[in-house]
């Protein structure tokens, strides 16, 4: 494999985690094969059951779930089990933790606000947030609201500075957004606002903030009315705080609980107000995928805000990729691209989205790559299933 990409890779995985869990990426821990096959469907799609079989016969993710719909056809598939140890069935369309899919939902909330006359998408972060966004080489009048949604402000990442590579010891832990803030302006930036791309999950905490500055009500009470809602989500919420246990029928999520002793540990139950506005959100495959179609189908935005959304760089994560606001443009082998965002956090790895002309997808496995072997086989596994479920 060309060590260039193989990098991008491995930096791909770390910055878009939402826990930032390095050690993962090394990590090779021996774990018996786990029941496959165990499908559950509304519709017929061999190639996509095979693929998510593989996940867990080759990859050694717990369980796999799928749901796609092509144009009104759909298909819910399944594999593996929700437990390790045991042959427990994986819950069709089971809730899961989003991860950063949340960025999406804090992305439309401000284009939303923008729509409304009351945010502009080139102003200085200091106007809604004045005084706040300060640091070595960092400054929020030098910052646009835009930067912000497109990863290019050069902000530091707040996740590579809260201790989360020792999971079991931030599992429990609450976290407030000021904390991770301070976490992430007490390190200097890594780049000068505007002059490339890199992925911080800060960027999306200051997003939350702002929601909140301006419209004087929590940010999770905003996505909750402006976006969940709207989209008709059922099975999607914000966890309130304290809240760790999921609250429908749901797969088990597996971690390691340090980057250094590769002990795989039960992360299902968790605190993830670690997330944020940049994470936080439980939903499901079908949901996620729901979602994206809604947002494609111009039912969550104007068409002047939908287009800046879809306005892109590149994103060098993998070749092809590009981030418009809060949202990915990635090429499918079949041709054209699909636009969705995914999600990384302990326990849990999403992937998926929609095209123009109709699919959506939405994909999810129970441990992020890397947990229970080579991180980026692993990682391209999870896309190549993404990609057979549009393409197949």
């Amino acid at each position: 494999m060309d060590r260039k990409i193989s990098t991008r890779v491995r930096r791909g995985l770390l910055a878009m985690t939402v826990a930032g869990v390095a050690g993962a990426l090394l990590t090779n821990v021996a774990l018996a094969q786990q029941p496959v096959g165990t499908s559950s469907r509304t519709g017929k799609d061999t190639a996509l059951q095979k693929s998510l079989d593989s996940l867990v016969s080759q990859e050694k993710f717990p369980a796999a779930l799928a749901y796609v719909n092509k144009n009104g056809r759909t298909t819910t598939l399944v594999a593996g089990s929700s437990r390790l140890g045991s042959h427990v069935p994986v819950p069709r369309d089971g809730q899961v933790r989003a991860g950063s899919n949340t960025k999406t939902f804090t992305a439309i909330v401000v284009l939303q606000l923008v729509a409304e006359g009351r945010v502009q998408l080139d102003e200085p972060v200091e106007t809604y947030l004045p005084g706040v966004v300060r640091g070595e080489g960092i400054d929020g009048r030098r910052i646009t609201v835009r930067q912000l949604l497109q990863h290019t402000s050069g902000l530091p990442n707040y996740t590579e500075h809260i201790g989360v590579e020792n999971f079991a010891k931030v599992q429990n832990k609450f976290f407030h957004p000021h904390d991770l803030l301070e976490a992430a302006l007490s390190h200097p930036a890594q780049f000068p606002p505007g002059t490339k791309w890199e992925y911080s999950n800060t960027n999306y905490l200051l997003a939350g903030l702002l929601i909140e500055r301006v419209t004087e009500r929590p940010v999770q009470e905003e996505i909750t009315r402006r976006v969940i809602k709207k989209a008709g989500l059922r099975h999607t919420y914000w966890p309130q705080p304290g809240e760790r246990a999921l609250r429908e029928p749901h797969p088990h999520g597996y971690a390691l609980s340090s980057a250094e002793n590769g002990r795989v540990i039960d992360a299902t139950t968790m605190d993830p107000s670690w997330g944020g506005a940049a994470g936080q959100l439980v939903s499901t495959p079908r949901d996620l995928a729901e979602f994206d179609r809604a947002l494609l189908d111009g039912e969550l935005l104007p068409p002047r805000q939908l287009a800046e959304m879809r306005t892109t760089v590149d994103a060098p994560l993998m070749p092809g990729w590009r981030y418009g606001l809060g949202v990915f443009s990635v090429p499918l082998s079949c041709g054209g691209v699909y636009w969705g965002h995914g999600g990384d956090i302990d326990g849990f790895e999403t992937r998926g989205g929609a095209t123009d002309d109709g699919r959506s997808v939405g994909i999810a496995v129970t441990a992020l790559p890397g947990t229970f072997g080579d991180a980026e086989k692993a990682a391209r596994a999870v896309m190549s299933a993404t990609d057979t479920a549009f393409c197949a």
